[in-house]
């Protein structure tokens, strides 16, 4: 049974950082990709960025570049978000996903606010 934990999440002002994680447990087959979403309330879920396992090519959603890094940790089945100059918006659920063994799964979520 995969499970994904996510974590990090909190109240951060405009401007400021937060660092999501995800640790991603129980998967019997290799992880090909570890990515993030997320969903605003009312709108649609949406892609934020993903790398491969092997750490190449991680790839950012326009409205998210040179202000999100994505990395991961195999040692610890771990992927990571640095959120950096946060604009404000309200709350957002930010989901962790990973490929694995030709499916997809996903975290609970981790709900970020940026609010001053």
């Amino acid at each position: 049974q995969v499970q994904l934990v996510e974590s990090g999440g909190g109240l951060v002002q405009p401007g400021g950082s937060l660092r999501l994680s995800c640790v991603s447990s129980g998967s019997s087959y290799s992880i090909s990709t570890m990515g993030w979403f997320r969903q605003a309330p009312g709108k649609e879920r949406e892609f934020v960025a993903n790398i491969t396992w092997s750490g190449d090519n991680p790839y950012y959603a326009d409205s998210v570049k040179g202000r999100f890094t994505i990395s991961r940790d195999i040692a610890k089945n771990t992927v990571h978000l640095q959120l950096d100059s946060l604009r404000p918006g309200g709350s957002t659920v930010y989901y962790c996903s990973i490929v694995s063994g030709r499916q997809r799964y996903w975290g609970q979520g981790t709900q970020v606010t940026v609010s001053s």
